[in-house]
């Protein structure tokens, strides 16, 4: 006999204008199988709830409680014109699920919002060349009042989101809630003190949620789906309330952050909250759970699961195949509110808003990477080592289903790195469906990315691409393993813009033994790039060393050593390491981000790149035509 109902939840805090598509997966492929599955996102509830007329109230009743001089400047300004906040919350949430366009009007000439901190951020875009431009011009470009709106809006919750962090809980952030307490975290006291503290006005709101939810769906039992640090926390809350409240249901935690950072798991306590924890892919851990709570199976063959045992954990890994790529099923977003989304402008870097704005149908072209060699990744770690694909017909129709659901046509390919041969069947698939989508994703920028390949992917919908320059030096790419030079990125990247498809780069600093002439030389590479138009946005992101990554498994083949990592039974991935190199790469990436923003509006592109350095630094080594000609010898 099946449990009669299964209930997979999105806990806070992820994405707010789309849902995270592990729920989605799950809950298709529970579907097919013949399980009455269901989802929620309590995350978008969440906000929601605490952003409302109603939410702002209470967040007032505990500012008002807090002595004056423990409330901050935004909590006293919140005070001061509160009902400014209560008469236009409403609308700027209806305003940013676009069901009350018109508002934008007046948004965009700031008299309808009230205006705290964040706004500060607009005076800060400010064009060198003509400082006493409108601002917003300047960093929008000629984009109309809706978008400017949005941006206006964004920065109005920022302003609310700090006032909440202020007065009613410190650890809220709109997607990082509480990640301190679980990120590489080798020790659960710090969780365990935190559920165990009095309950914050958002612990308190999120248990109404949890309880309301569970009175709706009656499961029998509840997947949580922890993808990132930031939700571990929430998960936790939700599943403490689930016991509280439904002690019959059996709880499961599974999802991207256990797949990295419980792989070592010892810690009992975690088990006072959850029954089971799974690794890896959910289809075939899930389906064995289910068969042995149906009295199908004994609990010596569960798959890739943690249960507790005697007060002890035990991990138990009965030897069955996964579900095939293939017959994983199409996913259904059927019980989420598709409508309640809210379409955020909070970055202005052209990739970010990609994330940000609009709801896109995530779905993956492939499971895993099919070059899984680049030595900072997660390489040994399924999502990445198990490649395998699916045909293009499979995925077209699963597209097509997916559009008939949910009546939006955005696809984000989700995938670590999407292989050209698949998205080349996938394009001539949907172009022989005159199958009309809109896609983007992630991808390597190998040579197999041609001028033809990049007019097919185009005409089939791709509107963006992302893929890792990472330190643009041939030197450390070849340690790093990436299969790509600088020059072949040069000629892949304009090939990518000239079939009218957005460019960004992933840009990565603080790799071990770079230099600081590395890192000065990397970014004459990238302003190189801008200034002959073959990306149009990237960023760059600080190394961070992994255990279950060729750095932090072979440390010593790439210069460094590895510090004592503290590990208590819970979670582990980061690790700090010494590079005998000592740069200070704090310093570095001051300039370069500093740079790569004024790249993207067409800032500085003519200047030496030693301007943007804080520091003394060394002239590039680079010569100062190297892309131009890299492109003329294509």
């Amino acid at each position: 006999m099946r449990p009669a109902r299964i209930l997979s939840i999105i806990p806070p805090m992820t994405q707010l204008n789309t849902p995270y598509p592990s729920t989605a997966y799950l809950t298709g492929f529970l579907r097919e199988q013949g399980f009455d599955a269901r989802q929620t996102d309590l995350a978008l509830a969440l906000v929601l709830q605490l952003f409302s007329p109603d939410g702002l109230a209470r967040l007032r009743e505990q500012a008002q409680r807090l002595p004056a001089r423990a409330r901050s400047a935004q909590v006293e300004h919140f005070l001061a014109v509160y009902e400014g906040y209560a008469a236009t919350i409403a609308p700027v949430i209806r305003f940013l699920q676009g069901r009350d366009s018109t508002l934008a009007h007046r948004i965009a000439s700031r008299t309808l919002l009230p205006e705290g901190a964040r706004f500060a951020a607009i005076d800060a875009y400010v064009d060198p060349e003509a400082p006493d431009a409108d601002p917003l011009a300047w960093a929008f470009g000629e984009l109309g009042s809706y978008d400017r709106a949005r941006h206006i809006a964004t920065l109005y919750l920022d302003d609310l989101a700090d006032v909440l962090r202020d007065a009613a809980d410190s650890r809220f952030e709109f997607v990082r809630y509480a990640e301190s307490l679980a990120l590489s975290q080798g020790s659960f006291d710090p969780l365990a003190q935190a559920l165990a503290a009095p309950p914050t006005l958002v612990d308190e709101t999120l248990e109404a949620l949890v309880a309301a939810t569970l009175k709706a769906h009656a499961p029998d039992v509840v997947l949580l789906s922890v993808p990132f640090p930031g939700s571990v926390y929430a998960a936790f809350r939700i599943a403490q309330t689930v016991r509280r409240l439904r002690p019959q249901a059996r709880i499961v935690l599974g999802g991207g952050y256990v797949n990295t950072e419980l792989r070592s798991l010892s810690e009992p306590r975690v088990f006072d909250y959850f029954d089971y924890v799974t690794l890896d892919d959910g289809e075939r851990p899930l389906l064995a759970l289910m068969d042995h709570l149906s009295g199908g199976r004994s609990r010596e063959r569960l798959v890739r699961t943690y249960l507790r045992d005697d007060k002890r954990v035990r991990y138990v890994n009965f030897p069955e195949p996964d579900v095939p790529f293939s017959e994983t099923g199409t996913p259904t977003w059927d019980g989420l509110p598709i409508a309640d989304y809210l379409s955020l402008i909070d970055m202005l870097n052209p990739m970010h808003r990609l994330w940000s704005d609009g709801r896109w149908n995530k779905l993956t072209v492939a499971h895993g990477c099919y070059w899984k060699k680049c030595s900072f990744c997660d390489v040994s770690l399924d999502y990445i080592s198990r490649y395998e694909t699916a045909n293009a017909s499979l995925l077209a129709d699963r597209i097509e289903r997916i559009v008939e659901e949910t009546g939006q046509t955005g696809f984000h390919f989700v995938d670590e790195a999407a292989p050209p041969k698949m998205l080349r069947a996938l394009a001539e698939e949907l172009i022989r469906r005159r199958l009309a989508i809109t896609w983007w994703g992630n991808i390597r920028f190998e040579k197999s990315f041609d001028a033809g390949l990049c007019r097919l992917l185009a005409q089939s919908g791709c509107i963006a691409v992302s893929g890792g320059l990472e330190v643009a030096s041939d030197r450390l790419l070849k340690l790093m393993k990436k299969g790509v030079s600088v020059e072949q990125v040069a000629r892949v990247t304009r090939d990518f813009t000239e079939a009218g498809i957005l460019v960004h780069a992933y840009l990565m600093y603080g790799f071990p033994t770079q230099t600081v002439q590395d890192s000065v030389d990397a970014l004459e590479y990238v302003r190189q790039l801008f200034e002959a138009g073959c990306i149009q946005s990237g960023y760059f992101h600080r190394f961070a060393c992994t255990i279950h990554s060729p750095v932090g498994k072979q440390p010593a083949e790439y210069g460094i050593t590895l510090q004592p990592l503290p590990f208590a039974g819970f979670a582990q991935n980061d690790v700090g390491f010494t590079d005998p190199t000592g740069t200070d790469h704090a310093a570095m990436g001051r300039a370069l981000s500093k740079a790569l923003y004024n790249y993207m509006h067409g800032i500085g592109l003519d200047w030496d790149v030693r301007r943007w350095f804080d520091v003394r630094v060394p002239k590039t080594q680079v010569p100062r035509r190297f892309i131009e000609k890299a492109l003329s010898r294509a």
